[in-house]
């Protein structure tokens, strides 16, 4: 059967800032961050050049990139497929991501000038000011302004400990965690008691109260994942990986249909 081409807003452009191979890793990250792909499904080198618009060879090179940001897993014998979620890896990632971010935001904390300080304001007010679906009401769709905001917000905590690799390193792991969030079925207004843990956050930082602002960033990230779990949307332990490719055939089961959202 055919391979259907892929939808227009899937195909990477050509004339816009950044190679091609680079274009493509960031599309195709978004889509597996966002569940377009089902965790654990191969990955079809002839299927993601149709679906992004790429050659192989930018599209082996984005597979490469994605690989060692561990969302995408490789051999030889079976190619690439989607990294497959579950409990056990959460809870790894999750007291990993709490590790790694108390460091930078202590660093920041103590290293942060007036305008670091000013930049978690402006970042918490965009957040704020940013309805988190584009009609304002819950939706299936997932308002991009907002998701940007999130992150920037995020971001903006750890902005000041003046270590690229470890900023790195956290941005990492937030592509991980995303995913579980994407992926889980949680109902929004179960979170919307929690909002203001990005208020609280702030006010913590601004008062230089290391201990307290790495508590409730640690407690935001727990109680995420606590939500995930709850869910039932991911297995207690890892399945097989790589068995079920991206096709024409499987792209509609592989794609996930998800109506809820946490934070």
């Amino acid at each position: 059967m055919k391979t259907a081409l892929p939808a227009q807003s899937n195909v990477v452009e050509l004339g816009t800032h950044g190679t091609l191979a680079s274009r493509a890793c960031e599309a195709l990250r978004r889509d597996i961050i966002r569940a377009q792909f089902a965790p654990g499904a191969k990955l079809l080198i002839r299927a993601l050049c149709e679906r992004y618009g790429v050659g192989s060879s930018p599209m082996r090179e984005a597979l490469n990139r994605l690989s060692r940001d561990g969302l995408v897993g490789r051999s030889d014998q079976r190619g690439f497929w989607v990294m497959p979620l579950d409990q056990e890896h959460l809870a790894e990632l999750t007291r990993t991501r709490c590790w790694l971010n108390e460091v930078a935001l202590r660093e920041s904390i103590r290293r942060g000038r007036e305008a670091w300080e000013e930049s978690v304001v402006l970042a918490y007010h965009r957040l704020q000011r940013t309805p988190r679906y584009p009609d304002g009401h819950e939706s299936q769709t997932y308002n991009p302004a907002w998701e940007r905001a999130h992150r920037a917000f995020h971001s903006s905590l750890i902005a000041a400990c003046e270590s690229r690799w470890l900023i790195g390193f956290c941005e990492q792991l937030f592509d991980s965690a995303d995913r579980y969030r994407y992926l889980s079925r949680v109902m929004s207004r179960a979170r919307k008691v929690k909002r203001d843990e990005h208020r609280a956050i702030v006010d913590a930082v601004l008062a230089r109260d290391a201990d307290r602002a790495v508590a409730l960033l640690n407690r935001h990230f727990d109680g995420t994942a606590r939500l995930v779990h709850e869910s039932n949307a991911i297995a207690a332990k890892r399945p097989a990986a790589g068995r079920r490719p991206i096709t024409s055939r499987t792209r509609g089961r592989n794609g996930l249909n998800l109506s809820k959202e946490s934070v």
